[in-house]
């Protein structure tokens, strides 16, 4: 076959790649197209908004920083997402008599097939509209548009290139659980950022500007922008900077790419060698206590670090946790008591416990022939989660504190804290064995399909309940604040506080156990449905 023929194979390929996977299932293709029409509507809803910035003082302010993200976007979607694109893995091509170069091209513009790029396409055409003033412009935005669109795909490409030994061994698909980490902590700062611009205008972006108007690729739009003020110097330059970056990129990939055509793929021996290590340490279990109660705290802390959906619901709920408190005593508008926002979001996981087994509960199931033993496995599993929740909401109550300068109401909002931690445990000790579900392993579906009620009944009736269970110590509190001379006894809280949670979580542990044990059966065909 020749050079110029590959292209178009390749093409047909990728079309035959999203036909075939349509066809697998009717919810699979629902989804598809379900975040097509959305994905296009948002990007349909921005490009108005992008050419309504014509004319507007500040519109390269905006414009070429959206580019900037755009194009970082585009270099962690591989990182985040390695699932998302079988054709991010080259190695599946190692057998065929293929020259890099020639393949750089064809996947290249086979990349481009997709929605994404379509999204991406979208964003630029209204980036170039907004700054473009007059023919010359124009002109150049067709080549801006172009430059910029390769070089967020080429750049995607070159990174999953770089990083396709670790994107498809199992710990390398553990990095999709940073994906919740970064769109929380993203999601406050889009959130504080629009607070700024809407108190201070878009102006408050041109020092953003100015230098990111040089970083490729929204140097491409900034050339758009300098064409149409006349500086035609700095607009080749930006050009050519793109241009730059997108060769230097392509030769990146096609580096590559010829190392994993043609070398040996070592990178399991490495993770064997950590494997066998790790089996040999018993670290962990000496830290623990004996017997069942250290066995079962130790398989659910191993659960934590090692799979990928306990894994991201933890990373999540440990990110949001602090980053609510923070970022509203960063900015002035917070209260120490929103501390307990960690709390509350780290007792979630003391939800659905058995569901986190899936069908491999069968083994702790027959383990379990007494009210005693499903009490020491419940009261295991809730020590293992106190190990990492008790320092850490102390630790988000005593940084809020010092950001907010409130030091008074520090124990307070530790009595809080403890309280709403301690009916959560108990709520989600009797939710796990009154309502479990199953949680698929494979794809991003936290719930199995046909029990969304029992999750939602579980989750946030389990909620309610622990929210009505704080009560007495909410009403404690605002006694203390409103009553006169209350501040000289609200230290009292933080061990009321301590004392009320133990005793919340020990009564529902001891009202959980007779249930779990007489269920199983019950328990074990709802985990194992996913």
């Amino acid at each position: 076959m020749s050079d110029s023929a590959i292209t178009p194979l390749f093409v047909r390929l990728k079309l035959s790649l999203l036909r075939n996977g349509l066809r697998q299932s009717g919810g699979r293709k629902a989804a598809y197209i379900a975040s097509a029409v959305c994905a296009l509507l948002f990007a349909a809803l921005q490009l108005i908004g992008l050419i309504a910035l014509r004319g507007h003082a500040h519109a390269e302010s905006v414009v070429v920083p959206a580019a900037a993200v755009l194009g970082l976007g585009w270099a962690v979607m591989p990182l985040f997402f390695p699932g998302g694109d079988e054709t991010l893995d080259p190695t599946r091509l190692v057998m065929l008599p293929l020259r890099p170069r020639p393949l750089v091209r064809a996947l290249l513009v086979a990349s481009l097939v997709g929605i994404g790029p379509l999204f991406t396409l979208c964003l630029l055409v209204g980036s170039v509209v907004a700054v473009a003033r007059g023919g010359a412009a124009f002109a150049v935005g067709v080549v801006a548009v172009v430059l910029a669109l390769l070089v967020c795909v080429a750049l995607a490409r070159a990174v999953a290139a770089a990083n396709v030994r670790l994107l498809t061994s199992r710990k390398g698909r553990d990095l999709a659980v940073l994906s919740g980490l970064v769109i929380a902590i993203g999601a406050q700062v889009v959130n504080f950022g629009a607070q700024r611009l809407g108190a201070s205008g878009l102006g408050e972006l041109d020092p953003a500007a100015d230098v990111l108007r040089w970083v490729p690729p929204a140097s491409a739009i900034g050339a758009v922008h300098a064409v149409g003020e006349g500086a035609y110097g700095r607009a080749l330059a930006q050009l050519a900077l793109t241009a730059g970056a997108l060769a230097a990129l392509l030769a990146v990939w096609s580096r590559h790419l010829t190392r994993l055509m043609t070398s040996p793929d070592g990178s399991t021996l490495p993770a064997a060698e950590s494997a066998a290590r790790e089996r040999t340490s018993t670290g962990l279990g000496r830290l623990l206590p004996a017997g069942r109660t250290g066995t079962v705290m130790e398989r659910s802390l191993r659960y934590v670090w090692r799979d990928p959906k306990t894994k991201a619901a933890w990373v999540t709920s440990l990110a949001i946790g602090l980053i609510v408190p923070v970022f509203n005593a960063w900015q002035g508008t917070g209260s120490v008591y929103f501390a307990c926002f960690a709390a509350g979001m780290l007792g979630i996981q003391m939800y659905n416990q058995f569901g986190q087994d899936t069908s491999a509960f069968w083994m702790v199931a027959m383990t379990i022939s007494s009210t005693r033993d499903a009490y020491v496995e419940l009261r295991a599993r809730a020590l293992a989660l106190l190990l990492i929740t008790l320092p850490y909401a102390t630790l988000v109550t005593v940084v809020t504190s010092a950001m907010l300068g409130d030091w008074r109401r520090l124990p307070e909002a530790l009595g809080l804290s403890f309280a709403l931690l301690g009916a959560m445990l108990a709520t989600g000790a009797w939710t796990s064995a009154r309502f479990p579900y199953s949680i698929p392993q494979e794809g991003y579906k936290n719930v199995a399909p046909g029990q969304a009620g029992l999750a939602w009944i579980s989750i946030f009736g389990g909620m309610v309940a622990a929210a009505l269970l704080c009560a007495p110590v909410i009403a404690l509190t605002i006694w203390l604040n409103v009553s006169a001379g209350g501040d000289d006894w609200a230290w009292l809280l933080l061990p009321v506080g301590a004392g009320y949670a133990a005793a919340l979580t020990a009564a529902g542990l001891r009202l959980a156990a007779p249930r779990t044990a007489r269920r199983l059966p019950e328990i074990l065909t709802a985990v194992s449905k996913g």
